[in-house]
């Protein structure tokens, strides 16, 4: 089994991410991103985590992948991160996520929840993406 499918489909959740113009807007601009900015505040998303398993059957290859993504805000109170969650749920859920060979075959959200950092300083909602992929 190759593990590269999730080089793949991390681009391909960006992708869909930045796609979205309601996201954009959200996020005021472009920021999904691998790693946190050190220099940005906020509201941005971090593709975090992710776990990829064996998902191969006798005839084809495949994998199955847990993706955490983690909205960060600065502002006080759940609300923006929660509503930028909800949005970023609202693209990945069932999308088809191209991805060069490789193929989506099912995207879900398994869950979203809410932590408090640094002092109650940042609000963090962690997303919990699960995605199915066959490999060509």
């Amino acid at each position: 089994m190759s593990f590269s499918s999730e080089i793949k489909l991390r681009e391909a959740v960006r992708d869909a991410l930045i796609g979205d113009p309601a996201m954009l807007t959200r996020l005021g601009g472009p920021h999904v991103y691998d790693e946190a900015p050190r220099a940005r505040s906020g509201p941005y998303i971090v593709i975090a985590q992710g776990e990829t398993r064996d998902w191969s059957t006798m005839s084809d290859q495949g994998a199955e992948h847990l993706l955490t993504l983690e909205v960060w805000s600065q502002n006080t109170g759940a609300r923006e991160a929660l509503e930028v969650a909800q949005r970023a749920s609202q693209v990945l859920q069932d999308a088809p996520l191209p991805m060069v060979g490789a193929a989506c075959v099912h995207a879900r959200i398994m869950s979203i929840e809410t932590l408090r950092q640094n002092a109650n300083r940042f609000v963090r909602a962690r997303i919990r993406l699960r995605v199915l992929v066959e490999i060509a």
